[in-house]
């Protein structure tokens, strides 16, 4: 009687491949499908304020920073009635500008509780001053609608809009702003 040797298979080669076969065919009817992957959806983020009475929204990634309306603001004589003034914020001179009155409303009413967004002009930052009600806001890409027909000052700083739960969420573009020549000229 020959004795199988140490090492050696029990089992045929071409048999042990049909039985790993079988049960990999097995493990795969018993096997739990994979849980269904949800889309990973683009997000637009954006600061909400208000502005000559309409609702807006502006780029988180063209406001450099959001700032409490500053407690001294230093007149700056010969300027538009829109430019308030300027601000030491931690050493540096920060002009501040009434975003509402320069768009042709009424003089925005300062107080602690303002806002003021700064934003990047050149190489220079401007605080914009708003009202209290800043908050921030996300939106989908495919929430995404042509520009809103908007009348006064403020349409021409409208790039496109939103549309979330029925509403609509106009976007302010801080670079317009920026660019805006009438804006770069605070002096009378």
């Amino acid at each position: 009687m020959a004795s199988a040797l140490v090492g050696e298979p029990s089992v045929p080669p071409n048999e042990l491949i049909g039985v790993l076969q079988k049960i990999d065919q097995r493990s795969r009817e018993k096997a739990a499908s994979l849980p269904q992957q949800e889309e990973i959806k683009a997000q637009w983020e954006g600061v909400v304020f208000s502005v000559a009475n309409t609702r807006v929204v502006a780029p988180l990634s063209e406001v450099c920073e959001i700032l409490n309306f500053p407690p001294e603001v230093t007149d700056v004589p010969g300027t538009h009635a829109w430019m308030v003034g300027v601000a030491n914020i931690r050493g540096s001179l920060l002009p501040i500008v009434d975003l509402q009155a320069f768009l042709g409303g009424r003089v925005t009413t300062r107080g602690r509780h303002n806002r003021t967004l700064v934003i990047r002009l050149r190489d220079k930052f401007v605080g914009l001053l708003v009202d209290e009600r800043v908050s921030m806001r996300h939106f989908l890409d495919v929430n995404r609608c042509p520009e809103l027909l908007l009348v006064g000052s403020i349409a021409n700083y409208i790039d496109f809009s939103f549309e979330q739960d029925g509403e609509a969420w106009p976007v302010f573009s801080m670079r317009a702003l920026a660019a805006s020549q009438e804006f770069q000229v605070a002096a009378l």
